[in-house]
């Protein structure tokens, strides 16, 4: 079996912001998962701890400030249609100051507060899809 360095899975971090019981969701926008809703992230960089990915990504996403940042899930998210294979390392936090505004429209299309119970539609699938088999009392 040979290994071709350009299939091995990619890390994301996933950030789950909490506000009174809400968390925030995002319409994306873009070649990946656009017009599906999912959670601010992005890609995990080299020598970047999962806490500083959380707090730069969403700065640069939705111009919020972050804290308590801790571990929440870990999915294997592959979109086969794409060809992309991605470690979601989920993570969940307060936010300290701030409110979210889209900061890259090129990427994002629009912002609400939800219940885990009540998320928009159509949702970043199969990031969620695997979160609920994981974590499905979150969901109830």
């Amino acid at each position: 079996m040979s290994h071709d360095e350009s299939k091995r899975p990619k890390v994301g971090v996933a950030v789950v912001i909490w506000q009174g019981g809400k968390i925030l969701m995002l319409k994306r926008h873009g070649s990946h998962g656009a017009g599906t809703w999912s959670i601010p992230g992005g890609h995990l960089e080299y020598e970047e701890s999962w806490e500083a990915c959380a707090k730069r990504e969403v700065m640069e996403e939705v111009g919020i400030n972050i804290t308590n940042i801790r571990f929440f899930a870990a999915t294997n998210d592959i979109f086969a249609d794409e060809g992309k294979h991605f470690i979601s390392i989920w993570v969940e936090c307060d936010l300290v100051s701030g409110e979210p505004k889209i900061m890259e429209p090129h990427k994002i299309l629009d912002l609400q507060w939800c219940t885990l119970q009540d998320l928009p539609v159509p949702l970043f699938e199969p990031c969620w899809r695997n979160l609920r088999a994981i974590r499905p009392e979150l969901f109830q």
